[in-house]
C-alpha cells in the first residue's frame, strides 16, 4: 500500500470527506457535536485552503483546513494568522503518519505566506494533543468553548500555537 496523495480539496471530495468524518465521529466522537449539515461544516467558516489525503482507490482517508483569523481590536495579531481546523484521519488509515503529513502541508502553506498557525483541541482528546505536541505545537492556554457537549456540559478547549523554530518529527 503506497502513501496516500495529499492534494487540495475539491468540491467533488466533499461526499468522501463526510463519509470519512462519519467514521471518525463514530470512533472518536470528533467532532464532539455532529453537525446538522456536515458538508457545510467542512466548508465553513470559509477555509483559506483545505487538503485531503486520498488512498490508491480514490478514498478520502484524511482532511485538514486552514482558516484565516480576522484582526480583532481586542486581540491584535502581530502577523497574519490562520487556524488549523477540521483535521481528521480515517480510523482504518491511522498509523501511517497521515496526521503529521497533513499538518506538514499546513505548515508549508503558512511558511510560504509568512502566516502564523494556531489551533484548538477539546480537553480529553489526548491523541490529538499528543500529535500536535509531537509535531512542534505548544499549548498556550485553555478556555471554555462558546458551545456545549451533547449532554449540555461545558467544553474546555486547549489552545496551541506552532513555534516558529519547531522541527516536525519524522
Amino acid at each position: 500500500m503506497s502513501r496516500p496523495l495529499i492534494r487540495r480539496r475539491r468540491a467533488t471530495d466533499l461526499d468522501g470527506c463526510v463519509a470519512a468524518l462519519a467514521l471518525v465521529h463514530q470512533a472518536d466522537r470528533y467532532p464532539l457535536n455532529w453537525p446538522a449539515d456536515p458538508h457545510r461544516w467542512l466548508r465553513e467558516p470559509r477555509p483559506a485552503r483545505a487538503w485531503v489525503a486520498i488512498d490508491d482507490d480514490g478514498t478520502v482517508v484524511g482532511h485538514v483546513a486552514v482558516q484565516r483569523m480576522p484582526d480583532r481590536a481586542d486581540v491584535p495579531l502581530a502577523r497574519p494568522t490562520a487556524e488549523v481546523a477540521r483535521l481528521f484521519v480515517l480510523p482504518a488509515a491511522r498509523g501511517r503518519a497521515l496526521g503529521s503529513a497533513l499538518l506538514a502541508r499546513t505548515r508549508q502553506w503558512a511558511g510560504e505566506r509568512g502566516t502564523d498557525l494556531v489551533l484548538e483541541v477539546a480537553d480529553g482528546d489526548a491523541a490529538a494533543a499528543a500529535l500536535y505536541e509531537r509535531t512542534g505545537w505548544r499549548r498556550t492556554g485553555t478556555s471554555t468553548a462558546s458551545w456545549t457537549a451533547p449532554d449540555g456540559s461545558a467544553v474546555s478547549m486547549h489552545h496551541y500555537t506552532l513555534s516558529r523554530d519547531a522541527t516536525p518529527e519524522r
